[in-house]
């Protein structure tokens, strides 16, 4: 069970990120949401080091490969990330911006691990940062009035890629912070999942919804002559 399990969490993600990229050059956007991409990033290019430098190990390659894929989206997000801010924020501004959330990234994931070591931090970080990832799917999803840059791909997948370490971890470790962060995670995955189908059963729905609709016009008043 729990060969299959990792199995399915690595091929899960790797959907992510091979569909991230796709849709990202496609759309000209990122399509992960940028809070969570800089975590990502942090987590996975962090523990690939650690693992590498106590020898090769299988899950050592897949967070290399992971975070290597995640650099590429870093790159989108950088290149077509401008466009989906407010206009007064200059890209000078839409840079630094960017490299405050990056260093931010990492400095919460060395903090998690100073504070439980790597096994428990690598775990807590994860399902954290996985539950914000899910919270701020469904806000792209609503601060962008449409799927660009989101898929029903990347919608599954994540939601399975979750839900194996879940149960891996919540349910056959007994772990009960997991478990409990993990269902959460599930909730709005299954949410942001149904979100996007009904997206795209109604092009046009959150467009419309979005456009302020035009004040009421007061009515004339009753024309009256006046006899001298």
């Amino acid at each position: 069970m729990d060969p299959f399990l990792t199995a399915v969490s690595g091929i899960a993600w790797t959907i992510v990120y091979i569909s991230a990229i796709r849709i990202g050059f496609r759309d000209r956007t990122y399509a992960i949401p940028m809070a969570a991409l800089g975590l990502n990033f942090a987590w996975e290019s962090t523990y690939a080091v650690h693992d590498l430098l106590g020898g090769l190990s299988p899950q050592g390659v897949v967070n290399l490969a992971w975070a290597l894929a995640d650099l590429v989206i870093v790159y989108t997000f950088f290149a077509f990330g401008r466009a989906e801010f407010p206009r007064f924020v200059s890209r000078p501004l839409f840079t630094a911006w960017g490299v405050l959330l990056f260093v931010t990234s990492y400095a919460v994931q060395w903090l998690f691990i100073a504070q439980f070591g790597t096994n428990e931090g690598a775990r807590y970080s994860a399902f954290l940062q996985n539950l914000l990832m899910s919270v701020l799917f469904i806000a792209m999803l609503i601060a962008r009035r449409s799927l660009r840059g989101q898929t029903l791909t990347i919608a599954v997948a994540k939601w399975l890629g979750t839900l194996a370490p879940t149960i891996l971890i919540g349910v056959l470790d007994h772990s009960a912070f997991v478990l409990g962060i993990g269902v959460l995670c599930s909730v709005f995955d299954l949410l942001y999942i149904g979100l996007v189908l009904w997206a795209k059963t109604h092009p046009d729905a959150l467009a419309t919804a979005a456009t302020p609709s035009p004040e009421p016009q007061p009515e004339p008043l009753p024309h009256s002559s006046v006899t001298a």
